[in-house]
């Protein structure tokens, strides 16, 4: 079969036609899906904000005009002041506006209540406003804050058991110690670190205070777990250093923690240059000011930021970057089975100077606060699991967060 002329130009305009016609029809349908999803995201404004102080935990819940609402931790430490830090200086902040202008609603929040204190109170209770926030926009996107954040692919995260020497009355054996580290054991960790919760108040106490206890530990676990101590605050700096090479020499202890007082950079630095293990700090660090203080002063080894105290996940972010700078990997803290290591894994998930563990106590049932949530973290063999569902990954069951706020 052969055209002519005319007939090929008439059949080509048809084709052309229709393909145009198609083109212009799928690109109106994408551009109407696309607004409609923009109306969801760029849109959206935060219409009330709610702070449910327990015993010991402090979560925040933004609603929206869009129908999706996200939650948040924040500091777990005098819980009605964060509370009232919430209710009373960011609430009036955020109500209105765009959760999407989450930078702007830190700074605004941040300096609003900067009289308050830029370190304690303030970022901690923050830290619930923001980590909310995330929550809020991959709810609204449907995608996980860590990919939001710029997921780093890390899909699950070797963790260590933390555990503290205080119990009620008092503090618990050397051997009391040394079981508690075998449960963490039996559960598939490799690491674990033991607390000697001493702080600044019972400073340099008898070396068997803290000798004793991780002598014990090492002969119960054996010479193949990793084993961190944490100090405290607990101890001067030349004390910290004596101390220090006694674990190192004797029980090849891998890491030190707030070896001095959080407030002792320069004696901090002395103890990082003179023990052969690993020295690390930034618990009591706030922003990311102190951040900077206590790098380019105290020098760690690694960085233990905690994104319920620290301002929520966009300080920490800015911290670890900042960490990653100056050759710093990132050990989080955290000892809350809660909000808290689901804001800590998404984090941790999207950035790349992660240590190769992390903090985690395990479930803690006797914080009592399992019931809480509707969904749980995945643990397996010394991992915790990066949430892939949206938002940072866990659903409240606000029923049992109103039988347990305080002021009901």
């Amino acid at each position: 079969m052969t055209f002519n002329r005319r007939q090929f130009i008439k059949t080509a305009a048809l084709g052309a036609l229709g393909t145009t016609f198609s083109e212009t029809t799928v690109a109106r349908e994408r551009k109407e899906n696309q607004a409609e999803a923009g109306d969801v995201k760029s849109g959206a404004k935060i219409t009330n904000v709610k702070v449910y102080a327990l015993q010991k935990a402090t979560f925040v819940k933004i609603e929206t005009d869009a129908g999706i609402s996200g939650w948040g931790e924040g500091d777990h430490e005098f819980t009605a002041i964060n509370a009232t830090i919430v209710e009373q200086i960011f609430k009036p902040r955020l109500i209105g506006e765009n959760p999407f202008n989450s930078e702007h609603l830190w700074k605004d929040c941040f300096f609003e209540g900067f009289e308050g204190g830029n370190t304690g109170f303030v970022p901690g209770a923050l830290a619930g406003i923001d980590n909310a926030l995330w929550d809020l926009k991959g709810r609204l996107l449907k995608m996980p804050v860590h990919q939001l954040l710029g997921g780093s692919k890390v899909e699950k995260v070797a963790v260590y058991g933390s555990y503290g020497r205080r119990k009620k009355g008092g503090f618990k054996t050397p051997d009391e110690m040394a079981a508690e580290g075998m449960k963490f054991v039996e559960q598939g960790y490799k690491t674990i670190k033991a607390r000697m919760q001493l702080y600044d108040r019972d400073r340099n106490p008898p070396f068997n205070f803290t000798y004793d206890c991780i002598k014990a530990i090492r002969k119960a676990v054996g010479d193949e777990i990793e084993l961190f101590v944490d100090f405290n605050n607990g101890y001067t700096a030349g004390k910290a250093i004596e101390l220090g090479l006694k674990l190192y020499e004797h029980f090849n202890i891998k890491v030190v923690e707030e070896p001095v007082s959080s407030m002792d950079y320069r004696g901090l630095r002395q103890v990082v240059e003179a023990l052969p293990c690993e020295v690390n700090a930034g618990e009591h660090e706030y922003n990311k000011w102190q951040f900077r203080d206590l790098i380019t002063i105290g020098n760690p080894d690694c960085l233990n930021l905690d994104v319920i105290k620290c301002g929520g996940i966009s300080e920490c972010k800015k911290i670890a970057s900042m960490g990653e700078a100056f050759e710093k990997e990132v050990m989080t803290h955290n000892t809350r089975p809660t909000l808290a290591t689901a804001a800590t894994l998404n984090l941790v998930a999207s950035i790349t100077n992660a240590a190769k563990v992390q903090e985690f106590s395990g479930m803690r049932p006797e914080m009592k606060l399992g019931g809480l949530f509707k969904s749980a973290l995945k643990f397996e063999d010394g991992f915790l699991f990066v949430p892939q569902s949206e938002g940072l990954g866990l659903e409240v069951d606000e029923k049992e967060m109103e039988k347990l706020k305080l002021n009901k």
